[in-house]
């Protein structure tokens, strides 16, 4: 069984016992999330979520991404600009995943 959800502007098609990299969560460490917004359960479509959907997932860890460099740079013109991000992220397991 898998389903689509939806968090952090993203969708994501996950199983029971997947590992994913979301936009950071506010949770701690060993809790317990729910995600409400299932567009797609199966074979079944919403309209634009399913009704009574949700998906379980425990949460792993609270970490930084891997960094992205932002260069920037004008030619002829000594122009240049580096910098860099790392993204918060929250690591989830996939617990269970609940339909109708």
């Amino acid at each position: 069984m898998y389903a689509v959800i939806k968090t952090g502007g993203k969708q994501y098609k996950v199983s029971t016992g997947d590992v994913l990299k979301v936009e950071k969560l506010a949770a701690e460490e060993g809790k317990e999330v729910i995600f409400n917004e299932v567009l797609a359960l199966d074979n079944t479509v919403g309209t634009p979520l399913v009704e009574g959907a949700s998906v379980k997932a425990t949460v792993l860890k609270q970490a930084k991404d891997a960094k992205v460099i932002i260069f920037k740079k004008k030619r002829r013109q000594n122009y240049r600009r580096k910098n860099g991000h790392r993204q918060q992220i929250t690591l989830v397991k996939i617990t269970d995943i609940c339909g109708k």
